[in-house]
């Protein structure tokens, strides 16, 4: 009878592991093709060696007859995407908050919960989707930081409603 009791806590055991293995803390909402697992999301929000410096390398970006300074953060994604410039893309909304558009290629990812989400950041979503934001709102999604506008002013009323081309140039 004593081999039946180990048989049976070895089976609670196993399943027990096996649940927790897969918590929902692992999963992330992918504003494009929904729930995904993400490997490079071990880091806390706000976390002080998260949140990368701003540079003083600047881009403009045009939407319809507005143009918009942005600084962008001092990280690999920003130089990567800086390499991409000059680039016109199409950006979808989503959210009644931000724009995105996916990149033909991969591009490198520190992705870090920023808590917040300010008008104005610009941000990697995954590895190869850029996002814009347009407003204000607390999120729970990992990014890895691009850069942001430098006056979000009149953001909001530039994107609209629906698709927008935007162009994204380097400035010297």
């Amino acid at each position: 009878m004593g081999i039946y009791r180990w048989m049976i806590a070895l089976l609670l055991l196993g399943g027990t592991l096996g649940l927790t293995a897969c918590s929902e803390d692992s999963l992330t909402q992918d504003p494009v093709t929904g729930p995904s697992t993400t490997e490079d999301d071990n880091s806390d929000e706000n976390s002080e060696e998260n949140i990368e410096s701003i540079t003083s390398q600047t881009m403009k970006i045009e939407i319809g007859n507005q143009t918009f300074t942005a600084t962008l953060a001092d990280n690999e994604a920003a130089a990567a995407f800086l390499a991409l410039l000059p680039m016109t893309v199409t950006m979808n909304e989503l959210n009644g908050n931000e724009k995105y558009c996916n990149l033909a290629s991969d591009l490198p990812t520190a992705s870090y919960r920023p808590g917040t989400i300010r008008s104005g950041d610009i941000m990697l979503y995954g590895s190869d989707c850029v996002v814009l934001f347009y407003e204000t709102f607390s999120s729970s999604y990992s990014y890895t930081r691009i850069g942001q506008v430098d006056d979000p002013t009149g953001l909001a009323a530039a994107v609209g409603t629906g698709r927008v081309t935007v162009t994204f140039t380097a400035q010297k």
